[in-house]
């Protein structure tokens, strides 16, 4: 009888050859049982369907699945700065094995000596190689880094479009000062047109970051920063914050939506029937922290309201309002402090 404690078992036929030497040498098929555990195979069984679960999981999102001209070079220029390092990772990896394994403890064919010597020639290989791998590593990362600047415009079909970027806490404000049109955590624009974004922050230094377009960049208080992104599909590319900035960091997030030039120009009417405005009232509670806000869209904006947070920014924290009613929270070690 079996003892119920021992996990059950499965019996396999393998097929082995074998040589029988007392038959003048011929040559035949033993079979063995190999006795594999039932548990082992239901668990392998449940890999392969996690494993399958996670892969049709995966969407084509990110930096990997690029959707304007700036994010395929940056995406180019990962794979190439990835195959340049495992030119040297991957010899290094089998030679270190390779050497675990021939100067083995049980291989007596193994040489090895306890007397130190110099070799020039293993020198010379061992440092140039990592030395000509930084050298054309940073070459290639030098030229991209100058080609892909956020600030150089993008060539297109018409002229960029226009949009200036306010960080606050804890949401994005997109002002297309030429429409004269605002949104909140609501990015609309064309394809096939460059955007030209204008960005600065009204609290805490953040970042902005649409890794289906590209390049990341940064946003403090009393300075601007640029950045030029292009789409080149209609399609829903998810925008966020890329640096901690508080409490409602995680939720700091929008859409980007590119579409159609015609649809971009129907959105745009839309957006002047709306019922709100973003004057300085209504901007003044805007700034105020809150956490995750729905996206908004205003009819209007406030004539040079971007250069008016800026100068506000760079006059210190107590005048970052329009009309010098609110200034950001301090935080206190029992909460905020709205001084």
């Amino acid at each position: 009888m079996s003892d119920p404690a021992q996990p059950a078992i499965t019996d396999r036929a393998v097929a082995i050859p074998t040589r029988d030497r007392e038959e003048g040498g011929r040559s035949g098929l033993m079979s063995v049982k190999i006795h594999a555990p039932r548990w082992f195979s239901r668990q392998f069984s449940w890999c392969v369907v996690g494993a399958a679960t996670l892969l049709a999981s995966c969407k084509p999102e990110g930096i990997l699945d690029p959707q304007g001209p700036i994010a395929s070079a940056e995406r180019l220029l990962l794979f190439d700065a990835t195959a340049i390092m495992l030119v040297v990772v991957v010899p290094v990896i089998i030679a270190t094995l390779a050497f675990a394994w021939w100067y083995r403890s049980s291989n007596i064919h193994a040489t090895r000596s306890s007397d130190e010597s110099y070799e020039g020639r293993v020198e010379f290989v061992i440092w140039s190689i990592p030395a000509l791998t930084v050298i054309l590593l940073g070459g290639v990362i030098w030229i991209s880094s100058h080609q892909l600047d956020p600030g150089a415009p993008i060539s297109g079909k018409s002229e960029p479009l226009h949009v200036d970027v306010v960080a606050l806490d804890w949401k994005w404000l997109f002002i297309y000062p030429d429409q004269g049109v605002a949104a909140v955590n609501q990015l609309v624009i064309p394809v096939g047109i460059p955007v030209e974004f204008q960005l600065t922050s009204a609290t805490v230094m953040n970042s902005f970051f649409i890794p289906q377009l590209g390049s990341q960049i940064y946003t403090m208080g009393g300075m601007t920063t640029h950045l030029h992104l292009l789409a080149d599909a209609p399609g829903e590319y998810p925008g966020f914050s890329a640096m901690f900035s508080g409490d409602g960091f995680s939720d700091m997030r929008f859409i980007a939506k590119a579409v159609p030039a015609g649809d971009f120009n129907t959105w745009l009417q839309q957006a002047r029937g709306s019922a709100s405005a973003l004057d300085e009232a209504s901007y003044t509670e805007l700034a105020k922290p809150s956490q995750n806000v729905a996206s908004t869209i205003y009819r209007s904006v406030e004539p040079k309201l971007f250069e008016r947070i800026l100068d506000k920014t760079m006059a210190g924290p107590a005048n970052a309002s329009i009309d010098g009613s609110w200034c950001p929270p301090i935080r206190q070690a029992g909460g905020w402090d709205a001084r």
